[in-house]
């Protein structure tokens, strides 16, 4: 839910070469994809990264999901230096931490407002067409005041 919420946001902008795709899951046919574009973001959902997001670059690497139906970015890149024979584009990673994910589990309030860190900041990335920009630190967790 957080993934694709994103996408569609940006998709919303309507921003000049950029490329929206929204898939549950990498697949090998997605290397085609791949090859037309020099930078490329993937955002997921992840219940282990530290909240709001983690954003890291992803670099070419067989590991366990590169013959199983659903690969990781790493897995997907490996195989694009392997089927193309040249360096793949500039891959970056979105991991937006969320809390819950059973089937029909609606967004929490706070994966709410991660999603909203992370919008902010991917929204700024794409409309400059520059993926090489380092996310913010997140802000300090609010402090309860007592009266």
């Amino acid at each position: 839910m957080l993934g694709p919420e994103l996408v569609e946001r940006i998709e919303a902008l309507g921003l000049e070469q950029v490329c929206c795709q929204n898939d549950m899951q990498l697949q090998i046919e997605h290397v085609t994809d791949l090859a037309a574009h020099d930078q490329i973001l993937f955002i997921d959902a992840d219940c282990s990264c530290h909240p709001p997001c983690k954003y890291s670059r992803v670099l070419p690497a067989k590991d366990n999901s590169y013959s199983t139906h659903a690969m990781t970015p790493a897995a997907l890149l490996y195989l694009y230096t392997q089927h193309f024979r040249t360096a793949p584009p500039k891959v970056f990673l979105l991991q937006i931490r969320g809390y819950q994910f059973d089937l029909g589990a609606t967004l929490s309030a706070g994966a709410a407002a991660n999603l909203e860190i992370a919008s902010q900041w991917a929204i700024q990335a794409c409309k400059a067409r520059n993926l090489e920009v380092a996310m913010p630190a997140p802000p300090p967790p609010a402090r309860e005041q007592h009266a």
